[in-house]
């Protein structure tokens, strides 16, 4: 089969296709043809050096596809099944092994594609408003990159409980997809905490969903009321350098958590939960999935590039 191979640490070019032996299925796993893998930021940092890994690795934890063998001991699933998943490896490639436990079926009415682009972000998007800070109705979040695949997502979430959304883009075409998404106010990046504090009277926001991390961190902090909560879930401009506590206690006894989808995913019910709310939301059309991009998986150096130069937007794609 062809996969996407990374032999050393660098930037897109090291992305190389190749031909490589197919995964058998062993005791508790799934073989599954993969009908798309979701492209995912985690994936540049492996892939640059930022995150360890063992080399040569083929990259990817985020797919869909049709089950075309199973291991021994497997109940629940069948040659033919419709599967995807967020805990994956080495999806960049046309066929994967996956454990059985870590499968999510794909509902009716949710074609393979939108499966691939909806594990990742959309349980992310499920436990960062229910489980890293819980919104209520009537509460005033600022969401970071609205256009972004998470964004339109959270957005969509915080609206349907009755939460009023700021979000932040970087350009017009992303502003109207994040008001497509439900956004109450769109911003620009450049003095975004004090339009915050006008929007709300000087008080500041109860939550900011902050994935891009290095570039919006301090002002993220500057928009919070006191008490606020600031739930750091990514680092797409970078890391952020280490922060002086006491810094929480100045802007008025702030919180600050740094959390990642595997921590709250810590069991097959937790699992069941995200991923049936998220798949069911799709399902009966009360939750739309912007596919932003497809590329061939030969293509995949291009999708890393454009992924990181934020040329995208919604989520990305590799087809097989």
């Amino acid at each position: 089969m062809h996969a996407i191979v990374v032999r050393q640490p660098g930037g897109p070019e090291v992305l190389e296709l190749a031909e490589v032996d197919r995964p058998t299925p062993g005791p508790g796993q799934l073989l599954v043809k993969v009908a798309a893998t979701g492209v995912n930021f985690i994936e540049t940092y492996q892939r640059g050096g930022m995150y360890k890994v063992a080399h040569p690795f083929i990259p990817g934890t985020e797919a869909a596809g049709v089950v075309e063998a199973i291991g021994e001991g497997v109940e629940g699933f069948t040659v033919g099944s419709r599967v995807a998943t967020a805990e994956g490896q080495q999806c960049y490639a046309g066929y994967t092994v996956l454990d059985a436990a870590k499968a999510l079926p794909v509902p009716d009415g949710v074609d393979l594609l939108t499966a691939a682009a909806l594990p990742l972000q959309g349980m992310t998007a499920h436990y960062l408003i229910n489980s890293s800070f819980k919104v209520e109705p009537g509460q005033t979040v600022l969401v970071h990159a609205g256009a972004g695949g998470v964004g339109l997502l959270i957005t969509q979430l915080l609206k349907a409980r009755g939460a009023r959304v700021i979000t932040t883009v970087s350009t017009d075409e992303k502003e109207a997809l994040a008001k497509g998404a439900g956004a109450d106010v769109v911003l620009r990046y450049d003095g975004f905490p004090e339009a915050v504090r006008d929007l709300t009277d000087g008080a500041g926001v109860q939550v900011v969903y902050d994935g891009v991390g290095k570039v919006t961190f301090d002002g993220s902090l500057a928009s919070l009321r006191t008490r606020g909560f600031l739930v750091l879930f990514g680092a797409a401009s970078g890391a952020v350098p280490p922060v002086d506590p006491q810094r929480l206690n100045a802007g008025g006894s702030l919180s600050l958590t740094r959390p990642t989808l595997a921590h709250f995913l810590a069991n097959p019910q937790e699992r069941r939960w995200r991923s049936s709310e998220v798949f069911g939301a799709v399902a009966d059309g009360s939750l739309k999935v912007r596919i932003g991009a497809k590329y061939p998986l030969a293509e995949a150096r291009r999708a890393h590039e454009d992924l990181e130069g934020r040329r995208t937007t919604g989520k990305v794609l590799l087809v097989p």
